[in-house]
């Protein structure tokens, strides 16, 4: 039997021609490429999510980053830096999805 994804979890009975892509295209495949590490693929990611206000996926690769080995202390440096570059609003958003997941990710005891 194998684990269920995000992807299949929250829209499998909906859109199953995007879960599939979403878990074998990439995260099966981009996610793995030899190119970059997880970690800096998550650094990019949750500032391209931030940068473009992406709210609603924000908090899962915040998760993500940090069990990529991004630091709490990281993704704080990272969301206040995009403060000047994608926005004020969009820095205040991600840094309260931050707050949260940080707060649910290890009871609270993420990495600094």
């Amino acid at each position: 039997m194998t684990r269920e994804s995000s992807a299949e979890r929250t829209i499998g009975d909906f859109a199953p021609k995007l879960v599939e892509l979403t878990d074998d295209v990439l995260f099966g495949d981009i996610w793995e490429r030899p190119g970059l590490s997880k970690r800096d693929r998550s650094l990019i990611t949750v500032a391209t999510l931030v940068a473009l206000y992406r709210t609603n996926e924000l908090p899962f690769h915040l998760g993500r980053a940090l069990e990529n080995g991004v630091s709490r202390d990281e993704l704080t440096e990272l969301i206040t830096h995009l403060a000047f570059y994608a926005g004020w609003p969009n820095a205040m958003s991600a840094v309260m999805a931050a707050k949260e997941v940080l707060a649910n990710h290890e009871g609270g005891n993420a990495q600094k």
